[in-house]
């Protein structure tokens, strides 16, 4: 299947594991690590204040997980140039924790808390330890990638993607059981006629995991299955090339970081390999593809993404050109779609603040969380799928999805594959434990 997107984005995790002893161990973090981002100042009373947690220094290194931060710090920027909320300017206070579950705590304590933070949005957390005291505060967090089943497990955390999940805060899911769907599978099989998938990991326990999660959603849409696994420190990507070509693999899909598909694309373009599709996922879909696979040309004519977002590079959208240009005034030389879907974070956000407006322009919490949990489902102007927060009592079996998916090309960047409102189809829904 498919896994759901907390799985899916939990490939952030894969070298964690590994390199957790890199991340701090303190019991609090530098002082560094918290900022007040300068804003305009329009007048209209106290600013509201919002926080946003980024593990911007982590194992994962560089900035694998700061594009949800850069595109919500974009979309207040420009909201406080126009005014801010009906005058009223947005304080944006970022936190580093460092990638650890003791640095999210620390973060959370400060802007919670000491702070006072009205809610939290596009979270970006490798550990989100402090979620529990979140959710006990009654701060709303939204938007967040869920790189951890947080939010699917407890009240008041509305993750970027939703949930049909319960939530009471007992369990991840339904009593430990996450769902997902098949419906990347579904489409390269339909679109590309695709039978033959190769999943390659690593063997690491996050990795592997991983790999037998989309092994089995592939099996659930009657591919054959050729399942690469390489040592983490010294892979052979040569012999999984070689294998590929004897197998005739028409799609890869992969459990390993970005330096790791590099090198298995270098490999199979050394080897000849030829594949219809080379398949990444939305922590992926960024502007560095002629770095990142420089020495694969022939692995890059064939690289699609997929995820629940317009693609950043889809210009014909009013949105999305809005968000471009923002992003522009704030000097971003690389794009993602990590960032518009931080952008989409702050303005769901600020709309849900602005129906709670009232004649002290003084929202609630409360009324903020009625915005995010009402029946009608959330675009972000056509930037998301339809995104809702269900509460079913039992999962469901099957479910129509919709998927965005892109093509890069170079010299033209990302091209959409069709219309990801009718990217559609019926497909059953798995489940695992995250």
């Amino acid at each position: 299947m498919r896994p759901s997107r907390a799985a899916e984005t939990a490939l952030a995790l894969l070298l964690a594991g590994l390199a957790a002893v890199t991340a701090g161990c303190g019991s609090r973090l530098p002082e560094s690590a918290f900022e007040t981002r300068p804003t305009a100042n329009p007048s209209g009373g106290e600013p509201l204040r919002v926080g946003v947690i980024t593990s911007a220094t982590s194992p994962v290194g560089g900035d694998a997980l700061t594009g949800p931060r850069d595109g919500a710090l974009a979309y207040f920027a420009a909201l406080n140039a126009r005014g801010g909320l009906d005058g009223r300017r947005i304080e944006v206070l970022t936190c580093d924790d460092g990638g650890s579950g003791v640095g999210n705590n620390a973060c959370v304590h400060r802007l919670v808390d000491e702070r006072k933070v009205f809610a939290l949005v596009a979270t970006t957390a490798l550990d989100y330890a402090g979620a529990p005291r979140v959710s006990a505060a009654g701060v709303p967090d939204i938007g967040g990638q869920p790189l951890t089943p947080a939010y699917d497990t407890y009240p008041h955390l509305y993750g970027i993607y939703g949930s049909s999940a319960p939530r009471t805060g007992k369990a991840p899911g339904w009593n430990g059981v996450l769902y997902g769907g098949t419906e990347v599978y579904r489409w390269f099989r339909s679109h590309l006629g695709a039978r033959t998938a190769a999943v390659v990991s690593y063997n690491q326990a996050a990795s592997a995991a991983y790999a037998r999660l989309i092994a089995d959603g592939l099996r659930a849409e009657g591919y054959r299955v050729v399942d690469e696994q390489v040592d983490f420190v010294l892979p052979n990507f040569r012999a999984v090339a070689a294998d590929l070509r004897s197998q005739r693999v028409d799609v890869v899909f992969d459990a390993m970081d970005t330096h790791g598909n590099a090198r298995l694309c270098e490999a199979m373009q050394a080897s000849g390999v030829r594949i219809a599709a080379k398949v990444t996922n939305v922590q992926n879909w960024s502007s560095t593809v002629p770095r990142d696979y420089a020495g694969s040309p022939g692995c890059r004519s064939v690289l699609y993404a997929t995820g629940s977002s317009r693609a950043y590079d889809d210009t014909s959208s009013p949105a999305v050109r809005e968000f471009r240009a923002a992003m522009q005034r704030q000097g971003q030389r690389t794009l993602s779609q990590w960032q518009l879907e931080g952008w989409a974070a702050a303005m769901w956000f600020t709309d849900a603040a602005k129906s709670c407006l009232t004649k002290d322009r003084q929202p609630t919490r409360a009324c903020v969380e009625r915005y995010l949990n009402r029946a009608e489902p959330y675009t972000a102007r056509g930037l998301l799928l339809p995104v809702r927060f269900e509460h079913l009592d039992e999962p469901p079996e099957s479910r129509d999805t919709c998927l965005s998916v892109a093509r890069w090309r170079d010299g033209s960047g990302w091209i959409p594959q069709g219309d990801m409102n009718t990217n559609c189809a019926t497909v059953p829904q798995l489940g695992y434990r995250p």
